[in-house]
């Protein structure tokens, strides 16, 4: 009996001893206790002023334009961190680093070389340091289970321990439900709901490593760290980032997380974010240009998507992989970064919003709208504003232009005098058979605007209300402004005022109908508006034929 608890007594000794020994790999020597509430000064100014520090910071992202000295910058914030500083990059992760590279101290590399050095009997090897923060959590694995056992020879009561491992394979789960992790023999396998074959963690695609990596790695950051993350976007689905880094972010509330990012989604997502634009780096000086936004106005994603450009702005609308607008304007104006917004709402509170910021950003910027059925008066507003409005009604009659149809015909070898004129006369055609039809939602749009207007008034009851919304159908005059519109409309169709239709015509069939595309030498509409583009791709004499004809549209020469 003597004997066994002596035994007993040894064991316990023996893997407390271990364990002592051992526990530095997950608690790294520190100069001093960092405030949990950090201040993070940033890297030296180029004007001369003093580094801005951020108060109390608990999200930071840092973006740039490509060769504006971004990785640089962060490379300068992570010495003036010292040992706050804890660094992470599922790119540089995944694939083996030089060995002569001396690693920052607290981190995967750094972990994983001391523990090596603690136990020089067993030495592992590894090219990644994604394959060295599994070692590292595989040792503190086996630590945490030898110290259980130990404990239970003693018949201590003692929880069984959660471990770093079981916290990264629970959440990694989360992420991806239908994947399965086991352990056999000391490895991890990997399986998907409905397939029996077992997979080896080296099978797993980039960006199941990726998740995997950064639920591990922020786990072992030294307490109040700063956690700069370089890249996150990198591998990961924008289906699961968002929702990644928000639960990461719960899992280490006392660091400070730093984002070296090229997502301007992400980084716009981060609540209680910093954002840090870097805009010029010296290398004489080592010095930056930079700018601290902290307003959810300044942090607008529209704007966070434009900080790199070099060119002035240019709004419109749209989207940017269906849209004509989206396609088209980027060839008509080279000079301009287009940026599509969707409604021309968005476009017209955008470009007065970029306006209100310039002093901060220092870029011009425009917006294209289409022109509708705004008014004479709306359209002249608009463009005092800054808005450029079209002389024609929509993006697809942009496409119409006599100067544009002209310029396809001979593209392609069509006889112009002949096809404009065919064009020109069913384009009448369908407009003089929905000439009443096309005033009458005139007359709806600028009946709801004026009503919109007036309704906008202060009123001191309701009875003042009703009172003025009785008078408003006569004040208004809806029928007289239809009137008026179908004899304009009328004088059009009778004088074959081309252009006057295209400004006044709101048809989205028109490409279509009007056997524009055949005339030209195309199969259809899709096939005559790629034919467009290609030609404003190329540099002949028809691609500055049409890109002039559509500029002067908006009232400019090329």
């Amino acid at each position: 009996m003597m004997n066994t608890k002596k035994s007993i007594n040894f064991a316990l000794w023996a893997v407390n001893t271990w364990y002592n020994k051992n526990k530095l790999l997950i608690l790294p020597s520190r100069k001093q206790k960092l405030n949990s509430d950090m201040d993070i000064r940033l890297p030296k100014r180029m004007d001369g002023h003093q580094p801005e520090v951020l108060l109390e910071s608990k999200q930071i992202t840092i973006i740039g334009n490509n060769g504006s000295g971004k990785s640089r910058f962060c490379s300068a914030l992570v010495d003036e961190l010292g040992d706050k500083a804890y660094r992470i990059s599922a790119l540089k992760a995944l694939f083996p680093t030089p060995a002569s590279a001396k690693p920052l101290a607290g981190s995967i590399d750094d972990l994983f070389n001391r523990m090596n050095e603690a136990n020089p009997q067993v030495k592992n090897l590894a090219d990644t340091e994604f394959d060295k923060l599994f070692y590292v959590m595989l040792n503190d694995e086996f630590r945490e289970l030898m110290n259980f056992k130990a404990h239970k020879l003693m018949e201590e009561q003692m929880e069984f321990p959660k471990t770093k491992l079981d916290v990264t394979v629970k959440k990694w789960q989360e992420v991806f439900p239908k994947n399965k992790v086991l352990r056999e023999n000391g490895k991890l396998m990997f399986t998907s709901e409905g397939y029996e074959d077992k997979y080896p963690l080296r099978r797993l695609s980039d960006g199941e490593k990726s998740v995997l990596y950064y639920i591990g790695a922020v786990q072992y950051a030294m307490p109040d760290a700063a956690i700069l993350v370089d890249d996150p976007e990198t591998f990961i689905h924008s289906s699961i980032m968002r929702t990644l880094w928000n639960v990461l972010e719960q899992m280490r509330p006392d660091c400070t997380f730093i984002y070296n990012t090229h997502d301007v989604e992400f980084a716009s997502s981060r609540i209680d974010n910093q954002c840090v634009w870097v805009k010029e780096f010296d290398p004489d000086s080592k010095a930056w240009d930079y700018e601290v936004m902290t307003s959810s106005r300044d942090l607008d994603g529209a704007l966070l998507d434009l900080l790199g450009s070099r060119k002035p702005v240019l709004f419109i609308e749209g989207d940017d992989k269906h849209s004509i607008d989206s396609r088209l304007y980027p060839l008509i104006f080279p000079e301009y970064t287009v940026k599509p917004l969707g409604s021309c709402n968005k476009v017209i509170e955008t470009v007065r919003t970029f306006g209100d910021l310039q002093n901060f950003h220092q870029l011009d910027s425009r917006g294209i709208v289409d022109r509708d059925r705004r008014s004479d008066e709306e359209v002249e507003y608009l463009r005092k504003k800054n808005i450029l409005v079209p002389n024609v009604a929509e993006i697809e009659n942009i496409l119409m232009l006599e100067g544009v149809i002209r310029a396809v015909a001979r593209y392609k070898h069509r006889n112009e005098d002949i096809v404009f004129p065919k064009v020109k006369k069913r384009v009448i055609e369908m407009f003089t058979r929905e000439l009443k039809q096309q005033a009458l939602m005139h007359v709806r749009h600028r009946v709801k605007h004026d009503v919109e207007l007036r309704i906008d008034m202060k009123f001191r009851n309701i009875s003042a209300l009703e009172e003025h919304m009785v008078e408003l159908v006569s004040e208004i005059n809806p029928r007289g402004m239809y009137d008026q519109l179908c004899r304009e409309f009328h004088v059009y169709e009778d004088n074959e005022d081309y252009a006057s239709i295209l400004r006044v015509y709101n048809q989205k069939l028109m490409i279509g109908e009007s056997n524009v595309a055949t005339l030209c030498g195309y199969k259809g509409k899709d096939d005559y508006i790629r034919g467009v583009l290609n030609i404003l791709k190329g540099g002949s004499r028809e691609a500055g034929a049409i890109r002039a004809a559509i500029k002067a549209c908006f009232g400019l020469e090329e």
